[in-house]
């Protein structure tokens, strides 16, 4: 695996930090709250990491972290989130579908079908509240939150989601040093066989992996 140094300062520290909200052990988290804080990560982007971080591993772990990263930080939430209003669901239609598809890539279609086929509720939900309202957010670009999601799908031994989104990392413009550095922060969180089946599925989407696609 890649050493750390593929990724920026900001960037790694970020990873971490969704990697240990994945986790949901507290101790690690108030360490990688401050290493944000040290590291100068900007706070927009540990804002949108753990507003995002709602999707995968749901709010409870995202408010946990919240109110460790107010804490250390000790910046205040913003007065208001204009992005969030609910006037704008024909705007975060647009881009969650825009967002989905650089994900996916040439997969898009067969996952919308697929998506539909277990609850068109789960279709509608995942264009509009998860890539257009959550993941199409300005403050962080995509190829971060999709490094941040690796770490966390890693980490939650959901090995599907894995796959998709270790190629979105790469369709988002990641390389595979990058993708690497993330799966070696994760590492340390995982057992041996955890960290094997994670490696094995890298592998997989590595070697069959083409940029054009």
């Amino acid at each position: 695996m890649a050493k750390q140094d593929q990724l920026d300062q900001a960037t790694l520290q970020l990873v971490r930090f969704a990697a240990a909200i994945a986790q949901g052990y507290e101790p690690e988290l108030r360490e990688r709250a401050q290493a944000c804080k040290t590291a100068q990560v900007p706070p927009t982007w540990v804002d949108e990491m753990i507003l995002q971080s709602v999707l995968m591993a749901g709010y409870p772990r995202a408010l946990v972290a919240y109110g460790l990263w107010r804490k250390t930080s000790r910046l205040s939430a913003p007065p208001s989130d204009p992005d969030a209003e609910y006037g704008n669901v024909a705007e975060w239609t647009r881009r969650g579908e825009a967002t989905c598809e650089t994900v996916y890539g040439s997969n898009y279609s067969r996952l919308r079908q697929n998506v539909r086929e277990l609850h068109p509720a789960l279709d509608l939900w995942m264009i509009t509240e998860g890539y257009g309202r959550t993941m199409s957010r300005p403050g962080l670009d995509l190829l971060r939150r999709e490094l941040c999601t690796v770490a966390q799908t890693a980490v939650l031994e959901v090995p599907r989601q894995l796959h998709s989104h270790l190629r979105g990392a790469l369709h988002a413009g990641a390389s595979f040093g990058q993708v690497e550095a993330v799966l070696s922060v994760v590492n340390p969180l995982l057992s041996y066989d955890q960290w094997k089946k994670v490696k094995e599925l890298w592998t997989t989407v590595k070697e069959g992996w083409e940029p054009d696609e």
